[in-house]
């Protein structure tokens, strides 16, 4: 087969197209697009960091535009979506059940996912919880007290029957039947999914891998060999396993391979996009979108791909000592028609409904014109708005930028 040559630009819009950021909405979002929009990424991590809407909410927000972020957890307890360990903690797609069972039932090569002393220290406490949950239905965290007498103090300073819980819902014997202010509500897998059968459902090991890498493929639109493992955390140990594995799908029809000018490495292009790589021959596939992106948003939660890509160097802060921080906190990327232009630390002060960016730092080399300052302060605006800010509060921002934006700023 003919490798086909294409510039950045293509590379960065297919992508982008996959991932569902080619172009803006085009109509208000209904709640079946939340579930297609996951669908479409594979996985949508979770996080619980609120200064601005938590990332599952904002990764959506950043596709569909403004919704109503109930549909989420909506679809989670209609059974639509389940929670594991894919890429991170995620909401998957529950079709896609059978693709991590593997990990729940040898969670041993989860790291600190998995604490095997825990488990065999408490054995007895844990079964005791398992039948309590049974028997007695849903649980969460917070219907267990601490021991009278001590305190949390971290974020990983669990109580016991939060670490039996969490113990239970890695080996895949419980799972989260919902959420409430988003806390986890856990129930047995037999009532979560009542449909299934590991001796009829369960696919082998090396098919459900080779599955992972065709939904990874997928994902990400244009791929490159080392960015494969990343996506769902996959073990492709081997020099060569995750060429090979991309080369078979090559001789499959499932991918195109294609050779990024500038790069030696190899690229495919999921043969979904094939009517996209024939509009980019004739200079007609271009991303229109202008918003501001997630942390965690798999646009850039693979900090490799991300320079390799976009050429944007990004780390997330948040779990950065203060004093060692270079940008802040929760620092959004923003993305503007194919390009990730800068970043912007911001908070929610929803009581007092004002949106602060804190910081706003363009990239170097981004020329700073009047579309793009237009381009940025929609993104915020829109931002805000979603968030129910009627104001927006700007704090240091390139000279050039606050100009341009004029009386907007």
């Amino acid at each position: 087969m003919t490798t086909i040559h294409i510039d950045i630009a293509t590379a960065r819009a297919l992508h982008l197209a996959a991932q569902g950021l080619l172009r803006p909405p085009q109509r208000k979002a209904k709640k079946a697009d939340v579930l297609s929009a996951i669908q479409r990424m594979a996985l949508l991590q979770i996080d619980t960091i609120s200064v601005v809407a938590r990332s599952p909410y904002l990764v959506l927000w950043s596709r569909l535009g403004h919704y109503d972020t109930q549909w989420l957890e909506q679809h989670l307890s209609e059974g639509a979506l389940f929670e594991y360990w894919a890429h991170e903690a995620c909401f998957v797609p529950t079709e896609d059940f059978r693709l991590l069972r593997h990990r729940m039932l040898d969670p041993s090569s989860m790291g600190w996912k998995h604490s095997a002393n825990w488990i065999k220290m408490h054995q007895a406490d844990i079964n005791k919880l398992l039948k309590h949950v049974a028997v007695n239905g849903p649980v969460q965290s917070k219907d267990f007290a601490r021991a009278e007498g001590t305190k949390g103090s971290g974020w990983w300073d669990w109580k016991p029957e939060k670490r039996h819980l969490e113990a239970l819902f890695t080996t895949g014997k419980l799972m989260v039947a919902e959420r409430r202010s988003f806390q986890r509500v856990y129930d047995v897998t037999e009532r979560v999914l009542p449909q299934w059968s590991d001796a009829r459902d369960l696919p082998s090991p090396a098919n459900a891998r080779m599955e992972m890498i065709r939904k990874s493929c997928r994902a990400l639109g244009v791929v490159k060999p080392q960015w494969v493992a990343d996506y769902y955390r996959l073990r492709l140990s081997g020099r060569g396993k995750a060429d090979s594995a991309l080369y078979d799908l090559v001789d499959s029809g499932e991918l195109i391979p294609v050779r990024v000018d500038g790069s030696v490495a190899d690229a495919f292009v999921h043969s979904e996009y094939h009517d996209l790589l024939e509009l980019a021959a004739h200079g007609q596939l271009k991303s229109t979108v202008t918003t501001l992106l997630s942390p965690f948003d798999p646009v850039v939660w693979d900090r490799k791909r991300a320079a390799d890509l976009f050429d944007f160097d990004y780390r997330i802060e948040c779990y950065t000592p203060a004093p060692k921080r270079v940008y802040g906190y929760f620092v959004l990327p923003i993305l503007s028609r194919g390009k990730i232009v800068g970043r912007l630390d911001a908070k929610a002060h929803r009581a007092q409904g004002v949106f602060e960016i804190k910081a706003l730092y363009l990239e170097p080399n981004v020329n700073t014109t009047k579309r793009l300052a237009a381009d940025i302060h929609g993104a915020i605006s829109r931002c805000a708005s979603w968030h129910g800010c009627t104001g927006v509060k700007f704090g240091s921002i390139p000279r050039d930028l606050k100009r341009l934006m004029g009386s907007n700023h």
